[in-house]
């Protein structure tokens, strides 16, 4: 696998990303965590200004990315890290929209499954449907940091779509089956995962709310979700 690199999206040399990655939508995302919370952060990749660091967090090497928006976008390059960069772990940290009264703006999301409505497992040739699950050892490890951390936090189920503005009135049933929250990466993720035995999570921090058009804006959506980002390092 490692001949294959660098990759056409990912300009880094084999070893040159850790085996734990936590990875952000917004590639500003990623450079604001490799300021907060890594010990010497050098750059391994600005292909695409999808930018990635590796660097220490208290002794450990972990890798932080962006993934861009969307199940295709996050389906490339988890793909290319988990095959081709050998990286065994990785977790998510967005955003998402919540679905259920009880969920507030600034929670914690932990999505121990996802729903879906993309195409993304056709490639697979399943006889059925397949559900993306988190690894459980990431999932209790996220909570215990919550638990720990003193932060509000749900985990469940959340829906992904490949359509971020949906005129289909259906979408609103997701609510009635306890689903938590929207958000756009999860399954790919997942799916990538189990389908190179690795290790994957998502987490999740409150933006908005479906239900009561609450929001939160671009700014603090940047740089002020910030205990999302504590857990996912209390996981490496």
């Amino acid at each position: 696998m490692k001949n294959q690199v660098p990759t056409p999206h990912i300009g880094a040399q084999y070893g040159e990303i850790a085996k734990t990655m936590i990875m952000a939508g917004d590639p500003l995302r990623a450079k604001f965590m490799a300021e907060r919370f890594l010990e010497n952060p050098r750059q391994f990749n600005n292909v695409r200004s999808m930018l990635g660091f590796t660097g220490t967090y208290k002794g450990k090497e972990v890798s932080v990315m962006g993934h861009g928006m969307g199940i295709p976008s996050i389906g490339i390059y988890s793909y290319e890290l988990f095959n081709f960069y050998d990286v065994d772990t990785i977790i998510r940290v967005g955003s998402c929209g919540a679905r259920q009264m009880y969920v507030h703006l600034g929670d914690l999301v932990i999505a121990m499954g996802c729903c879906t409505d993309s195409n993304y497992a056709a490639q697979y040739n399943l006889p059925g449907t397949y559900a993306p699950i988190a690894d459980f050892g990431l999932v209790r490890g996220a909570v215990d940091a919550c638990e720990r951390l003193g932060y509000r936090y749900f985990v469940g189920n959340v829906f992904s779509a490949d359509i971020f503005y949906c005129e289909d009135e259906r979408k609103a049933n997701w609510t009635k089956m306890g689903v938590l929250a929207d958000e756009m990466e999860a399954p790919a993720l997942y799916m990538n995962a189990a389908r190179a035995g690795k290790k994957a999570l998502t987490i999740c921090t409150v933006s908005d709310h479906i239900l009561t058009g609450e929001a939160t804006t671009a700014e603090e959506r940047q740089t002020s979700f910030t205990q999302m980002m504590d857990v996912a390092f209390s996981l490496v």
